[in-house]
């Protein structure tokens, strides 16, 4: 048995653990799944991340756009746009299941990895799926206009347009229970192709994360190609950032320290330096293309240990 941790978040991520999940046999793989990006809407937790990761492995996520259900519909949002109320992020019908049980059980006194382990049990997951915390922990944008903002707020309502200054993480810092259990039992670490600030820091910045991580063969799948991102706005960000040009060499800087090696598209092995590299083929618009890169990382990673 291979004990693999994977942390992810966004839509890339959410592919590759689809990957990781139909290579690895059941029990091997845990995915911890940033919530940094877990607000409040209509009254409602919701878990964008979360319910992202948790759609892609159960095979009900829309392939095309990446994120919320296949199959949905939105008379709940055209209703709530007629009264005049936030229509700003798109929720659908089926979707809304998710958000009315999570929250229910949450005001409960339930903890949200719990909560999250019974959701994915019930749509087939197989993979062990945590929270990379139970307790409030949200990613802040520091916009070069002055605002702070909330990560959706700024993603999704502003369109990721104001120039980013910082970002920073505000609230509990402590790890959900089994996370660090699960990474002292992991013989290898994998940082999926996800925006580094505002999906995979907010896990490593945990208490005690990093230096978990630190201990262990850690091989990440580059979120650019060539100098754009895959998806989303963490080409701009490393720019804003002051991190240099976007390219897979400075998400490897990014993490320096971190990792034993780096799967990049083929033709951009070249900017990264001081680390071994596999170039293959990182777009991951079908299940298929997740299965082939998930085979290509781990054997990657096999042949560095």
């Amino acid at each position: 048995m291979t004990r693999v941790v994977a942390l992810s978040g966004g839509v890339g991520g959410a592919r590759l653990m689809h990957g990781l999940a139909r290579a690895l046999a059941p029990g091997e793989l845990t995915i911890v799944v940033n919530t940094g990006d877990d607000f409040e809407h209509w009254g409602l937790r919701v878990s964008p991340d979360l319910d992202t990761v948790m759609y892609t492995l159960a095979d009900l996520a829309h392939e095309e756009r990446g994120w919320g259900l296949a199959q949905e519909s939105f008379a709940t949002l055209e209703m709530v746009r007629r009264y005049g109320g936030d229509d700003w992020f798109a929720l659908g019908d089926r979707d809304l299941a998710t958000h009315l049980l999570r929250t229910e059980a949450l005001r409960a006194g339930e903890p949200l990895s719990r909560v999250t382990a019974r959701l994915a049990a019930r749509l087939g997951v197989t993979a062990r799926l945590l929270p990379m915390t139970d307790a409030p922990r949200r990613t802040m944008i520091d916009t070069r206009d002055g605002r702070t903002l909330p990560f959706q707020e700024w993603f999704v309502r502003e369109r990721a347009a104001p120039a980013v200054r910082r970002v920073w993480y505000d609230g509990a810092s402590a790890p959900a229970p089994g996370l660090l259990e699960a990474l002292r039992a992991a013989e290898l670490v994998v940082l999926g192709p996800s925006n580094p600030y505002v999906s995979i820091d907010p896990i490593l910045t945990l208490d005690g994360v990093r230096v978990a991580v630190e201990e262990k063969p850690v091989v990440a799948m580059s979120p650019i190609i060539g100098a754009l991102a895959v998806k989303g706005p963490l080409a701009s960000m490393m720019t804003e950032l002051g991190e240099g040009p976007p390219s897979a060499g400075a998400v490897a800087r990014h993490y320096r320290g971190l990792l034993r090696g780096m799967v990049v598209e083929r033709g951009d092995e070249a900017s990264v330096e001081g680390l071994p590299v596999l170039g293959t083929e990182t777009r991951l618009r079908t299940r298929a293309d997740s299965a082939r890169a998930a085979r290509a990382l781990l054997g990657f990673a096999a042949g560095l240990a």
